[in-house]
């Protein structure tokens, strides 16, 4: 029998919105770079300047705003986006992860056929789409379940027997009970349930097809049984990473093995300790070594540095050289890319909702500092496709200073920050050839040195970081 959600996407196709997925395997959207966007956030299908009175609810972005600005997606080089979860929501969650019936599309991002168009007018440019969706919980609807399409009986959700407070979640080192009781409050279903399992293994596969997704970032990982996100990930049939929200490498390592690729949280924790906080540079050599030990492909990892869920980094630490270094790591180190939408425009927002501005207010500023900035290395990823197939080999490490290389291309950080007048380094363990000149990406012209008796001389000034490649 044919489900809700492909019957009503078959007559939709019917009437002239064919298309073919990409649906990139996990190997091909290594070579990506991503931009994530709350749909709700990007752009208005009016263009407007106007902020939004309660970020707390909807703001007015849809899916035809996104399909408006792929220009100033694409123009700072990204080749993928993620959004928003698509599917109708409970009252007030402009973030999609309130579902209330998976067979309907939120009509405050626009209709079926709108979300069509925008995957439609990605595809054209040759931009993928990921898709977020959860499959662990439902929106805030208390113990009355009769509303939630198709979920709406008791026996779909876990009852959580002997769970503290109600059901909720208390100690998230308790694998029983993350995976039994609620998050926040949110009914939780149970994939032990055959019908919830089927229903949901149905679903993400239908909506993948139809819609034509590239891939999907699954929310809530860890309170879900391990052995259901393995089938979830077949039946997807593309690129899924999932996000695991836990700083311990071992624990985050665990569900590497039953899906594609999960959200690289261990180093977002390093790399903030590291340049927001200034903290000692070789906690990356140590988080990194335990990803080497743990992680089953870092180049399915998704590196990130900002998202909807974390404190905005420039509201942690305003120095913008220090945030420099932090993007340099997450565009250059070995895993894929996520760049988290008003990154570009330097937004500055604290914990949720604030973290969650309207892009629309800066009017999509393509000269803002940090939009050139990225656009700048990721023209260069773009350009030197073989660099991303290396892997990340660190070449040193103190305290103050971290260099790695990929392949031919060399990167120094520090996280010294704009006070910082000038740092050098000797880098003795290196790939190249004596003789070899390098430059860097940042300064092309003015800016190279030559490797002599095996060595050669980095020098950062005021905080900034370098990208060095060979040029002979």
């Amino acid at each position: 029998m044919m489900s809700k959600i492909t019957l009503l996407v078959s007559i939709i196709l019917l009437v002239g919105y064919s298309q073919v997925s990409n649906a990139g395997t996990p190997d091909q959207w290594s070579q990506r770079t991503i931009y994530q966007l709350l749909t709700d956030r990007f752009s208005q299908t009016v263009n407007s300047s106007t902020p939004c009175p309660d970020l707390s609810t909807y703001c007015g972005g849809t899916f035809d705003g996104i399909a408006a600005h792929l220009d100033y997606i694409q123009g700072m080089g990204f080749d993928a986006i993620w959004i928003s979860p698509v599917i109708e929501n409970y009252p007030g969650g402009y973030h999609g992860y309130w579902q209330t019936n998976f067979y309907a599309i939120n009509d405050n991002f626009g209709s079926s056929s709108d979300l069509l168009n925008l995957i439609k007018a990605c595809h054209t440019r040759g931009i993928w789409v990921m898709l977020d969706v959860v499959a662990n919980h439902i929106g805030p609807v208390n113990y009355d379940y009769s509303t939630i399409v198709p979920f709406n009986n008791t026996e779909h959700y876990h009852n959580c027997t002997g769970c503290p407070s109600q059901c909720t979640i208390e100690d998230f080192d308790d694998y029983a009970q993350v995976e039994h009781c609620r998050l926040a409050g949110l009914p939780d279903l149970d994939q032990d349930n055959q019908y919830v399992r089927q229903t949901l293994l149905d679903w993400i596969q239908d909506i993948v097809e139809q819609y034509s997704f590239d891939g999907i970032r699954i929310d809530t990982v860890p309170e879900v049984k391990m052995d259901f996100w393995q089938e979830y990930n077949q039946y997807a049939g593309v690129y899924a990473v999932g996000e695991v929200y836990n700083g311990n490498n071992s624990y985050v390592g665990e569900y590497t093995e039953v899906m594609d690729g999960v959200l690289s949280y261990p180093m977002f924790f390093t790399l903030r300790n590291v340049f927001a906080q200034q903290q000692s540079m070789y906690q990356i050599q140590s988080t990194f070594q335990q990803y080497q030990q743990y992680m089953k492909n870092l180049t399915l990892m998704g590196t990130f540095i900002d998202n909807h869920d974390q404190v905005r980094f420039l509201n942690e630490q305003p120095d913008i050289l220090l945030y420099k270094n932090a993007i340099t790591y997450t565009l250059m180190a070995q895993g894929i890319p996520i760049i988290y939408y008003g990154t570009e425009q330097g937004f500055d927002g604290s914990s949720d909702p604030n973290n969650r501005e309207p892009l629309w207010t800066t009017q999509f500023n393509q000269n803002a500092e940090l939009y050139q900035y990225i656009k700048l290395i990721n023209q260069f990823r773009a350009s030197n496709p073989q660099y991303q197939t290396y892997d990340q080999v660190q070449r040193y490490a103190d305290n103050s200073f971290y260099a790695f290389s990929r392949g031919q291309v060399f990167v120094a950080l520090t996280n010294g920050g704009s006070n910082q007048a000038q740092i050098m380094r000797n880098i003795t363990y290196h790939p190249y050839t004596d003789g070899t000149t390098l430059c860097n990406l940042f300064y092309p012209t003015e800016d190279c040195i030559k490797v002599t008796d095996n060595s050669f001389e980095v020098y950062l000034d005021y905080g900034e970081s370098k990208i060095y490649y060979p040029i002979n």
